[in-house]
């Protein structure tokens, strides 16, 4: 009989991932995602945030992508809680609508990257408190990512965050698996 897996088994370790500080820019993060790009192995996916840590050295946030791409459009903060509007079945003429009276991303790009160089991490951070324990079984995480909606999970050894599960490992893992073996 096959062992399952365990969450430790897919993790990526923190040292593989890029971590910022919550006092450090967009521009830092930006640079630490792309730092850690370059250091993944050949064939693993490319990673989609980066990890904030407090003075102290603990993990509280992360910014992916689309909170990168947010945060240089600081109208969005007046817009309120946009999951709540996007879930709501909005319309393409009320987004749009949305967009114009906001004036939305109106602004050149030089402008925009400016103020990546500005912007701190902690403003634009999403808090994280999702997490599963090391020795959790993959099912565990499963149902973890889907009650959550999350495209990761901060993996924790007791207290301490020991690394990270995406959900694009876990995938390729129950893909190949549902493939090659069922």
């Amino acid at each position: 009989m096959q062992k399952q897996k365990q969450v430790k088994d897919l993790m990526l370790p923190l040292e593989e991932y890029g971590v910022v500080s919550e006092t450090d820019t967009l521009y830092d993060a930006l640079m630490k995602l792309d730092l850690a790009q370059k250091r993944l192995a050949p064939g693993k996916f490319k990673h989609r945030a980066v990890l904030v840590a407090d003075a102290d050295g603990g993990i509280v946030g992360k910014i992916g992508h689309l909170g990168f791409l947010k945060a240089l459009e600081p109208k969005y903060r007046s817009i309120g809680n946009l999951g709540v509007l996007s879930k709501a079945g909005m319309d393409k003429v009320f987004l749009q609508s949305m967009m114009d009276f906001h004036q939305l991303f109106k602004e050149d790009l030089a402008t925009l990257c400016k103020r990546a160089k500005l912007k701190s991490v902690k403003e634009a951070m999403h808090p994280v408190e999702e997490h599963v324990a090391e020795d959790a079984p993959l099912s565990e995480a499963l149902h973890l990512f889907i009650m959550w909606q999350s495209l990761s999970l901060l993996v924790v050894r007791g207290e301490a965050v020991v690394g990270i599960l995406r959900l694009s490992d876990v995938f390729q893992y129950m893909f190949d698996h549902m493939v090659h073996e069922c």
